[in-house]
């Protein structure tokens, strides 16, 4: 067989996998999640948030809500640098965002069950 009827079946085999392969993920809800920062967000965003009396006051004076909030961890970039992710149990992430071109900086404490917002902090530019 020539190497050009080779590659022929090749493309041909893979064009139909590819095809099969769309029709099976395309109403799944899948992700690929590999990177440490996707991880992270995503393991915060799943969970229950709570907020500590700092973060509620942040909130009430930029005049923003949780769903707000929700959006900027999932939008957002883990400094990894800055947070504790050493510590046994809960770790504290920094998560670094923009909202009406101000700097964003959250500080969430990620349990097992729950994510608590430990400040919101506005860094103006």
């Amino acid at each position: 067989m020539k190497f050009i009827h080779r590659i022929g079946y090749y493309l041909g085999g893979f064009s139909i996998g590819l095809i099969v392969l769309a029709f099976f993920l395309s109403g799944k809800k899948t992700s690929c999640d590999y990177s440490p920062n996707a991880r992270t967000i995503k393991n915060i965003a799943i969970k229950k948030k709570a907020y500590s009396d700092a973060s509620i006051a942040t909130m009430a004076k930029h005049d923003i809500d949780t769903l707000m909030v929700s959006e900027l961890i999932k939008t957002g970039d883990v400094n990894f640098s800055e947070s504790d992710t050493k510590a046994v149990g809960c770790k504290t992430y920094l998560i670094e965002n923009s909202y009406e071109e101000n700097d964003v900086e959250l500080v969430i404490k990620n349990c097992e069950s729950t994510a608590t917002i430990l400040s919101i902090d506005f860094v103006d530019n």
